[in-house]
């Protein structure tokens, strides 16, 4: 649920921080302040009594668990690790009215029962005055250029604080107690059973972290797979859309500095950050930004579907194109959609009489083909294309025993894509030769494959007429070599006529190119977890060596761990490109 306060999104606040409030007001919260430590300038906000502690959970004794978080209202500080356990949560659960905690690290609130961040404006107040103390006494002790640094803290907004304290990284020293926990806790990188590490200094050019936002590992998934489709990649890093010059043409233009943000201008600017060789996570704000004024309905913090947002994000960069069809035909200025050059494609759909033979054709455009899985347990019916809504707010485990209730394959997904089907009795067209609405066959093929081919799986499921929804679990195999010759229109309608040698409104073309019909596996967008609490990740092919994007995380992972995955969208290159572009990576 969410509310708009002038005109802007909010999401819906916690119930349990709520009742928290009701029971207790913001004195809990005031309390904190004392132990609010700060590494000056502008470093990030931690909790501590004092500032040599060493938290440790009071469970299990382990200091080392992904996020401590210490309970507001009898101080105690617990893990929570998941998917493995939460012993932050047990707590909650196990003693009520101890749901709110704050991480002891980061210095933001989190609630244990909804197991997400949660925001009051208290405490975001006792941080940032926390932050503006300590942001004071720095200046007060510089030796040249104190009034002025004294004068920007004293006329700096706390909200311009806490916007610094959330983006501003910068790199990371260990002192020597972190020295020893590194030394306690860690493997030598070139140990073999820890061959699936690689330092950061031997990941390919352009790999680089992206920060979750905020339930936006939707956004993250994507984004890598886009950053990394070679056409995509060659075209905006060879300067062929230049966003100082859009935005200084656009602004002549339009004359107003309301206009719509340009979302391929954003992504000229993420591909110069993520190239640069900075290997340091990257917060794609400004891109998140402009893409909420594209798609004001999904500008939130909530969960969103990737699918979704892929269809969204290329839908924006082809408007913003489509409104100005002024541009002059010079490099640089994005005269061209780039976005469906490289993704779009052609459908061809064939509905025949079954009385007279009589059969017509109409061809659409299409970006991507969503897949419903092979019918075993329980796939709805052959449809292009499928919207849904789902969670990302918790980590899970790719390889769960929940994908064993069947197996599909992503060639048996195309064939019955591209299987003639006999629609239903409430579904009878209109024959034009027999002049009466008749039953008739339907056949979904391929007219034009697209540089890049996107394939969605249909792994939401959603009921009106049960009124619920769910998630289909089951594990799909995918070929990282695919021929799509099969599937071309070419091959269907000879393969109906009994594989004669003539044309069929041209699509001989497609048929006789056979290297355009090799397509070659660089990315696969997987979704873990259940419909209501999930979690995106991307798996790149780089110079033939598999990476796993894990928001800020990036490390090698062997490519039987990306078989196992749970593939929810597919992106496929035609191989003449894959190979160029692995041949170039690996010449650098």
């Amino acid at each position: 649920m969410s509310s708009k306060i002038n005109g802007q999104v909010s999401p819906q606040p916690c119930p349990h921080l709520l009742d928290f409030r009701s029971r207790n007001g913001a004195k809990p919260f005031r309390a904190l302040q004392d132990c609010i430590r700060v590494k000056p300038p502008g470093g990030r906000a931690s909790i501590r009594r004092e500032p040599s502690e060493v938290p440790r959970c009071g469970t299990c004794q382990e200091s080392s668990r992904p996020r401590l978080y210490a309970c507001v209202s009898c101080a105690a500080v617990f893990c929570h690790a998941p998917p493995h356990h939460s012993h932050a949560s047990a707590h909650a659960l196990s003693i009520p009215g101890h749901e709110i905690a704050v991480d002891v690290d980061r210095a933001e609130l989190f609630c244990c029962a909804c197991r997400d961040q949660v925001y009051d404006r208290d405490f975001d107040a006792a941080v940032v005055l926390a932050q503006t103390i300590t942001a004071t006494a720095t200046a007060t002790t510089s030796t040249s250029g104190s009034t002025a640094l004294q004068c920007n803290v004293a006329g700096s907004q706390p909200e311009n604080l806490r916007k610094r304290r959330r983006v501003d990284y910068r790199p990371w020293t260990p002192d020597s107690r972190e020295h020893v926990i590194i030394g306690k806790h860690s493997i030598p990188l070139n140990d073999a059973t820890n061959a699936s590490l690689v330092s950061q200094s031997e990941l390919p050019w352009g790999l680089r972290g992206l920060n979750n936002l905020g339930n936006t590992c939707f956004m993250n998934s994507v984004l890598q797979a886009l950053l990394h489709t070679p056409p995509l990649r060659n075209y905006f890093l060879s300067d062929r859309h230049n966003r100082y010059y859009c935005q200084h043409k656009n602004g002549a233009v339009n004359g107003t500095k309301n206009s719509r943000l340009c979302l391929a201008c954003d992504m000229d600017a993420m591909f110069s950050a993520v190239f640069s060789g900075d290997r340091t996570p990257y917060s794609p704000a400004k891109f998140l930004y402009s893409w909420w004024q594209h798609a004001a309905n999904l500008a939130s913090y909530e969960q969103q579907d990737a699918h979704e947002f892929f269809i969204s994000m290329l839908d924006g960069i082809h408007e913003k194109v489509e409104k100005d069809k002024r541009k002059s035909q010079c490099p640089g200025n994005g005269d061209c959609c780039i976005a469906h050059r490289v993704f779009s494609g052609i459908l061809r759909s064939d509905v025949m009489c079954m009385a007279c033979g009589f059969t017509s054709t109409t061809y659409d455009p299409c970006v991507d083909i969503s897949l419903d899985l092979e019918p075993n347990q329980g796939g709805s019916g052959k449809s292009s294309s499928a919207k849904s809504h789902n969670a990302c707010n918790v980590e899970a485990d790719c390889m769960g025993s929940n994908q064993t209730c069947g197996i599909s394959t992503l060639k048996g997904c195309l064939e019955r894509f591209t299987t003639a089907e006999k629609l239903g009795s409430d579904q009878k067209f209109f024959c034009q030769k027999c002049q009466v609405r008749q039953e008739s066959l339907k056949q979904m093929s391929i007219r034009k494959l697209p540089l890049v081919s996107c394939f969605h799986i249909k792994r939401f499921e959603h009921s009106s007429i049960r009124k619920m929804s769910r998630k289909v679990d089951r594990y799909l195999q995918f070929p990282f070599s695919l021929d799509m010759a099969p599937y071309l229109s070419s091959s269907i309608l000879r393969s109906r006529f009994g594989n004669r040698i003539f044309p069929f409104d041209g699509d001989e073309q497609d048929a006789s190119n056979e290297l355009s019909s090799e397509f070659e596996l660089f990315a696969v967008v997987t979704h873990s977890g259940r419909l209501d609490a999930g979690h995106y990740v991307t798996y790149l092919r780089l110079s033939n060596q598999w990476y796993k994007c894990d928001d800020d995380r990036v490390f090698r992972v062997n490519e039987n761990i990306v078989r196992a995955a749970q593939g929810y969208m597919m992106f496929y290159v035609q191989k003449m490109l894959y190979y160029k572009a692995s041949e170039k990576q690996a010449a650098s």
